[in-house]
This record gives C-alpha cells, sequence and structure tokens, in this order.
C-alpha cells in the first residue's frame, strides 16, 4: 500500500539572509570528507566555480568562519571546517531530524 508522507524544508537564516540548508550542507560535508573545494564540488557534480560562490556567500552571511584554508604547494592546498562550522552543521541536522519526526506525528494523528 502506498503512503502519503509530509515533506518538509528548513534553512538557517542569520539577520535575515540565507545561511544554510540542504544543498549547503551537502557542500559543506563534501569539504568535511574530502578536504578540498575542488574535491568536494566534483562529488557533488558542481563547477568549482559554483561551489566557490556558495561557500563564500555563506561565509558572508555567518557569524563566524565556516572553513580555514591552506595555500597549494607540493602536496596541494586543503580546506577544512572550523569547529563553529561542525557545531552548525550538527545542530542542523538535529534540528531537521527532529523536525521531520513531529511532522511525521502530527500527519499521523490526523491533526
Amino acid at each position: 500500500m502506498k503512503t502519503i508522507r509530509v515533506r518538509s524544508k528548513i534553512w538557517l537564516e542569520f539577520d535575515g539572509r540565507p545561511l544554510l540548508g540542504d544543498g549547503r550542507e551537502r557542500l559543506l560535508l563534501a569539504i568535511r570528507d574530502t578536504g578540498s573545494l575542488n574535491a568536494a564540488a566534483a562529488r557533488l557534480g558542481l563547477s568549482y566555480r559554483k561551489a566557490w560562490a556558495q561557500l563564500k556567500q555563506m561565509e558572508e552571511h555567518a557569524p563566524f568562519r565556516l572553513v580555514v584554508r591552506s595555500k597549494g604547494g607540493r602536496g596541494g592546498g586543503s580546506t577544512r571546517l572550523t569547529g563553529e562550522a561542525e557545531r552548525l552543521l550538527d545542530r542542523y541536522a538535529r534540528i531537521r531530524t527532529e523536525l521531520q519526526r513531529l511532522v511525521d506525528e502530527r500527519f499521523g494523528d490526523g491533526e
């Protein structure tokens, strides 16, 4: 039997400007996993330019640094998330999961 399910989206804003949503979360997670903005963009099927623009916009709106970059060299450069960015991702994932659980419960109750 097929079921009806409520779907919702949530995003974070800072001073009324979009900061983090599902797509930007995927970008930050890919940066965390790969250690590189270029590799993260490739993993997500984004151009480097688009990934860079998204990261730049997030950094302009965030109240703290999201990434730390080291320039290339013999081993190449790297990009890693700051502790604040890691905590933001964790909080975002928890609130999204809790919201979906609440929405599912409310819909299941027939309210």
